[in-house]
Parts: C-alpha cells; structure tokens; sequence
C-alpha cells in the first residue's frame, strides 16, 4: 500500500504543478492589468513603475511564473523567495504577506465546510436508506421533491430568503457574518453561542444543496444492492430487516458517496465562496473574488495552488477509504 501512496503522491505533485500553470495563464490572458483597481490619478507614472518592478510585474510572463514559484531563487536569478522556499508572495491589494490573508481567513471557510460535510453525510445516507426501503411510497415520494428543490434553489437565494424570515422579520438570527460587534466582550460559552448563530443560515443552506445529490446517489446505489443475490439470500436465513440493510446492503451501497467524498474535500475549501460573498461570511471566498477583480496574481495564485493540493489529498484518502470499506479494492 505504501508504495500505491507514494506513486499517488508523485502523480499529484505533478497534478499542482500543472494546476499552478493554468491557472497562472488564466490570470494573465484575463483582461485588465494587476493592481488597476488601486491606481489613483494622483499617483505618478513613476510610483506605478516602481510598484510594478517591486511585485515583478515588469517582467516577462514566464519569469513571473518561476518567481512566483521561486525557481529564481533558487537558482541564484532572483532574491525574492517563492512557493519552494515556503513562502506565498505579497498580496499587491492588501499590501502584506498572502500567508497571513490566508490564514486569518481559512478557518472560517473550512470550519464552515467540515460542519456542513458531517450534517451531510449524517443525513443523507439515512435518507437514502429510507428512501429506498420506502420505494414509491410517500417517504420515497416526499424526499424525491425535497431533493429536486435542493438541487434547482440557488443557494445565494436560499440564504437571503432565510436572513429575510429570520433575521429582519423574526429578530432570531443575526445578519451574516461570523460573530457580533461584541463578540470579544462575551464570556467564552456566550462566544460560542454566537459563533453558532452565525453558522445556522451557511450550514442550513449548504447543507440542503448537497443533501440533494447525495441523498439520491444513496437511493439508487441502495435500490441496486437491495436487489443482489447475497442481499436475498440473507432475507431467506431469516435475518432482521436492519442487519440486512446496515451490515450487508448499505457497506456496499456507501462505495460511491466514499469515491464523491474526494471531491467534497477539495470543495471545503471553495464549495462555499459565492455564499460567503452573499452573506458577508469572512472567509477565502470574499478574498478570492476581490483579489480576482484586482488581479492580485500572489493572492490568486496561493488560492488555486491549496485547492488543488485538497483535491489531491481528498481524492488519496477517498482511495484509502474506499480500501478499508470495500475489501475487493486493492493497492497494487
């Protein structure tokens, strides 16, 4: 298995590495210049000219490229550090390390995404299991429109219908963000209270958005098992209903929600970004979309290059996963 993982992890740094090129040239075919938004007037062309050569922004794409990524450095070409030596770059918009951006922000977004990943799944696979035992019959019937409107609301609706009802007619939520104005003068249990205030809507909507899917991937998979041979033999030895569908049936039925659960990993990290904006929630996606605007290549650059580093660990312990609950998968 060890040698599987290592043979995962070469291929995945090659995956980054091809990851960080697209994105780098998306960024640099995209109209407008880096740092336009913060022109003003007043500004001389000299000061321009000086901002742009201090974030290397005079020189050609592809020595850019290996700046960012500190090839140049290393190499003795430049004294700027880059990704290699562990560094982010300096963000052009907000005039300091992208490191601390990130870090101020990320564990917002994650937090939010792991709370919304476990009501997920705890949900969605009993759910499923139900719906399938329930086959065209109400339960069946009752979830089958619930998930069609999971999957059809956007979710920026959804958040503002609900911020509408309980927070400006109900007085019983706040209105977005992560915590209240005097969250640092509440005592520590008051203070969790209002971090959890805060997470109700975002988890509620993000939540019932992949709830959908999910729920009905488990049906179908469930539905399919329900109909093997070895599923109606253990009914003819007289097993119970519940060990019939939780110790045989649903093992079997999970394999594709693990295979999903890789992608879900990665989308922790940006699944919730448009939300986010919509609900002033401070995390990396109000920070992706304003250095997107501004062009801001150092803050833009680090997003993709986490991103794509969660798909690939996501989708390795989705593998992992997959082996230790399926024992037909082999690492060879």
């Amino acid at each position: 298995m060890w040698s599987y993982v290592v043979r995962r992890l070469i291929f995945g740094a090659i995956l980054v590495f091809a990851a960080t090129i697209v994105s780098f040239t998306i960024l640099r075919m995209s109209p407008g210049e880096p740092g336009q938004a913060e022109i003003d007037p007043r500004m001389s062309q000299d000061y321009i000219d000086q901002q742009k050569k201090l974030f290397g922004e005079d020189q050609p794409p592809v020595r850019q490229y290996l700046r960012w990524l500190g090839v140049l450095k290393l190499v003795g070409a430049d004294t700027t550090s880059g990704i290699l030596q562990g560094s982010m770059g300096r963000s052009r918009m907000y005039d300091q390390p992208v490191a601390g951006l990130v870090k101020s922000r990320i564990g917002a977004t994650i937090m939010l995404n792991m709370i919304t990943l476990l009501f997920t799944w705890l949900v969605a696979i009993p759910l499923g299991t139900w719906a399938a035992v329930k086959q065209y019959k109400w339960p069946d019937k009752f979830l089958a429109a619930l998930s069609f409107c999971g999957m059809s609301a956007p979710g920026f609706f959804l958040a503002l219908l609900l911020l509408w009802i309980f927070c400006s007619h109900l007085n019983l939520l706040p209105p977005g963000g992560l915590r209240a104005p005097n969250h640092d003068m509440l005592n520590p249990v008051a203070q969790v209270l209002d971090y959890l205030k805060h997470m109700i809507v975002p988890v509620l909507v993000l939540t019932f958005g992949a709830l959908a899917g999910l729920q009905r991937i488990m049906r179908g998979k469930m539905l399919e098992t329900l109909r093997e041979n070895y599923i109606v033999t253990a009914r003819a030895k007289g097993l119970s209903t519940s060990k019939v569908l939780y110790k045989h049936a649903m093992r079997n039925a999970i394999n594709p929600l693990v295979t999903l659960l890789g992608f879900q990993f990665a989308g922790l990290f940006s699944g919730s970004a448009l939300l986010e904006n919509v609900i002033n929630y401070p995390g990396m996606g109000q920070l992706m979309l304003s250095a997107a605007r501004a062009k801001d290549q150092a803050v833009v650059m680090s997003v993709f290059l986490i991103g794509a580093l969660m798909l690939v660990v996501g989708n390795l312990l989705a593998e992992l996963l997959l082996g230790v609950i399926d024992p037909r998968v082999t690492y060879a």
